[in-house]
Order: structure tokens, then sequence, then C-alpha cells
């Protein structure tokens, strides 16, 4: 497999003098801008129904050329990265009117931080042990239990070099790794069967996941998951408080209170936070932040997508809001500082303010008394998919594993828990934040606007009061 290349201008054999030029071109009497470079290479290997279904590699590449004036933008992309293409990609952007405020933006700082190695995770261990192992996980995984029906194995990794290159001649470059093994099962008693899942990944290579510890402890918590909710009773429905889990749980935050969080939905005022920097939006003892610097986490970069190096950003402190995530432009329109959060998919995107890991911090309450606290309730431990408003905070959330709470005690699994509320008003029923924050196992994707990046959540065990709970009893 490819080691890390010096430059994808190099790469490419482009002269970086007519390059030069042909970007200034393209950006003349823009506020912003960049020529992004891209190169990556991807593999997928999926292990289903007791056999090998699915095993691709597929290298690609390609540049962007954006141009920023004012709130108007242009982009250009191709996968042809030659001198013509991208001279093509210049005229076309140049056309882009907009109010030019009399100066190129400068560049982002320099940063020495790499939270990542380089080396591409695709080439080790072989493409014949990668199949080994995930037979052996099938294998292990029918074992635990008579009731195991079926199971699905994936392996995936992906190796991205990106390239910044800017009309002023500043050049940013990033060699990404990234690796996530999943699986799922299902199993069944009679007529009635049930899924569990666990996942796992990270900035790295394949080495730490494929331990067999490590793949053994994701099996037995899918199995785990799956007969737990073999044995689940029909949820109730009704307004009661809840109990969140810790760790995987955040995707609620993520898409609850996150989303309303990034900087483009301020500044066009259809977040329901806009407006309410300096303002109470949480209760106390709730500090939330977005930090992408915690090395080898699926979330994180070196720098953004713009060039710009990432940050652990205060975005609620003890329940006031205090910032707001940013790319480059929305950040110059509402006279902010770039927080890191500029990222696209690929170089057929544009890039925007996304999260990177969106957590809650610790409090300083025990899981225990938390559960303890709630005479009549649920405890949601793991999510599936869920549904947002960023307009109005309004979500529906679907609990794949969740618990009655009766009087203080845990007690029975419940099926088809539909949590339904608020999020800037759910922050301020935060009653009890635990000491156990934990960030997720390195399995999250989020979509915006058709966009899909790598993301990690988090949380510690949370009590919130009279949630609106959807069941099925």
């Amino acid at each position: 497999m490819a080691s890390a290349p010096t430059s994808l201008i190099d790469r490419a054999g482009l002269d970086r003098t007519r390059l030069a030029r042909i970007i200034s071109r393209g950006l003349e009497g823009a506020d912003d801008g960049e020529l992004f470079l891209e190169y990556r290479q991807a593999e997928m290997l999926v292990f289903d129904n007791g056999r090998l279904k699915q095993a691709t590699y597929d290298t690609s590449q390609g540049f962007g050329l954006r141009t920023v004036k004012d709130e108007a933008v242009g982009y250009a992309h191709a996968s042809d990265v030659s001198e013509a293409a991208i001279a093509r990609a210049a005229d076309a952007v140049r056309a882009v009117k907009g109010g030019y405020s009399g100066h190129y933006a400068g560049p982002p700082p320099r940063t020495n931080a790499k939270l990542y190695g380089d080396e591409s995770p695709l080439g080790s261990p072989n493409f014949e042990a990668k199949a080994r192992l995930l037979e052996a996980i099938d294998a292990y995984a029918r074992a635990k239990d008579p009731r195991v029906r079926q199971v699905s194995v994936s392996l995936g990794a992906t190796w991205q070099a990106v390239e910044v290159v800017r009309a002023d001649g500043e050049t940013y470059r990033d060699v990404r790794p990234l690796v996530r093994v999943n699986v799922s099962v299902v199993v069944g008693d009679g007529d009635r069967q049930e899924t569990g899942s666990a996942g796992y990944g990270g900035r790295e290579g394949y080495e730490r996941f494929i331990v067999t510890d490590t793949w053994q402890h994701a099996v037995d918590n899918a199995v785990r998951q799956a007969l737990t909710n073999l044995e689940a009773v029909p949820a109730p429905a009704g307004e009661m408080d809840v109990v969140l889990g810790p760790g995987w749980p955040g995707v609620m935050l993520h898409e609850a209170v996150g989303h309303g969080l990034e900087g483009d939905f301020n500044r066009k005022k259809t977040s329901a936070f806009a407006g309410l920097l300096g303002q109470r939006v949480a209760a106390r003892g709730v500090t939330v932040v977005d930090d992408g610097t915690i090395a080898q986490r699926r979330g994180s970069l070196s720098i953004d997508d713009e060039g710009t190096p990432t940050n652990r950003t205060v975005l609620i402190e003890d329940g006031i809001l205090v910032g707001y995530m940013q790319d480059r432009q929305n950040a110059r329109l509402m006279g902010m500082k770039p927080t890191g959060n500029g990222r696209r998919e690929s170089f057929a995107h544009v890039p925007m303010p996304r999260m990177t890991n969106t957590y809650m911090l610790a409090g300083t309450r025990d899981p225990g008394e938390i559960i303890a606290s709630v005479k009549n309730g649920i405890y949601a431990v793991h999510f599936g998919g869920g549904q947002v408003d960023i307009t109005s905070g309004k979500y529906v959330f679907e609990c794949t594993e969740a618990y009655r709470i009766e009087n203080g005690k845990q007690g029975a699994p419940i099926k088809g828990a539909m949590l339904i509320g608020n999020g800037p008003t759910d922050l301020n029923r935060i009653s009890m934040v635990g000491n156990d924050v934990a960030l997720d196992d390195g399995i999250g994707t989020c979509g915006k606007n058709g966009q899909g990046v790598p993301v990690g959540v988090g949380q510690p065990t949370l009590r919130i009061d009279g949630i609106t709970v959807g069941g099925t009893g």
C-alpha cells in the first residue's frame, strides 16, 4: 500500500507556478477560497450468513475549487486532477458574484499537532488474514448461544490524503487513517426475532482492533443486547423521567443539540439557539464541548478541510451558551473566529460547519444514585435512528436497548420505546449529571445536507425529567 505522499500537487505532476496562477485567477476578487486536493483508498469486507459476501477495494482522487464572496459560494470539482481541469474550474467559480469585502482572508494558523499516524491501514493484515478473522468472529458469535440465527461482520478502512492550496500560496496537508469493525446478530425463539449490534474503530491501523479479546468483547455485547431484547416487554407510554446511559446515548445530544450549535444555522437564524449567546440554555452543571483534538478518535482531525487546526470548543458552560462551531465563511460573516469545524465528505463537496467529537462533561453524581432517584421511568442505554428538526429542536429517538425503572430499581428490558422531546427545552430538564463520562466506541457517522463525515459522541449518565415516551404497551 502507498505511504504518505509528500504533496498531492507533486503526485499529480502539476507545475506549482502555473497552478498558483490558475488558483489566483479563479479566486480573484474573492473573500476566501481554496483548492482542495484529495487522494483516497478504501476497503470493505463483509461476512454475512456464513460466507464472505463482499470484498471491495477502491481508489479515488479529485479536486474541488471554491470561491467565497460574502454569502455566495462558487464550487467546481472533478476527478481529473490536471492543469486543464483546474483551469476550467477556475473559469467556472470566478463567475460567482457577491459582496467583496476588499481583501482575501488571511490563512489559517499552523499547528504541529499530529493526532494519528499516516500509515495506510489497508495493507496489514493481508486479505487472507482479514477473511479468516471475519470467519472466526462469525463462528464465535454462533457458538455463544443456540438462539443465534444470523451473524453479519464487517471490516472497513480508509486512507485519505488531503492538501489545501490557497491563493496566497499557503498549503496545508493531512493524512488520515480510519478503521471500523461492526458486528450484528439476530437471535430467535420461535417466531420472535431480535437484533443486537456492536462496533468500534478509530484513526489508526487494524492492529489494536483485531486483538482477540477486543472483537470477542464486541460480539459478547451484540449477543447480550439481542438476547436482552428477546426477553423485552412492551414499553410503557406517557410522560416520565428518563435516565440516559453513558457513551453512545450522547448521539441524542449530538442530534438534538449539537446541530443547532453549528455556525451556519445560527448565522441564518434557523437554529433554536440563534441569538442566545451568553444566555442560559441548559440546567446548571451542564457543560458541552466539541473536541477535534483527541488523539486517534474517529471524529478527530489534525486540521479541518479548510486547513484550520481543530480545537476543543466549549459550546455550553455550566448551562450558559458560550460558543458555536465555525468554518471560515460563517465565522467571518458572524464576526467570530474559525474553530476548526469546516468539514466536507470529499473533494466533490463544499465545506460547512460540522461536529467532530461532541460530548457532555462529567458531573458529580454516582450512576447508581441517579437510577435510585427515579420512581417511575426508563433507563435508555442504546439508541438506533432518530429524527430532529433543527429550527424547532423537536426530536424523536428510538431506543434499541432500554429498561423500566420502578421505585429506584432497574427492571425488565422494554421494547419499542421512543423518546419524544425538544432538545433546547430538555437541556433545562437535566436534573442529575453522572461522574462516568464516556465517549462512544468509534462508530458514528453524521449526515448533513447530503454529506456524511465520521464523528464521535459521548456523555455521562443523565437524568432528564418529564420526557414523553412513546411505547407499545
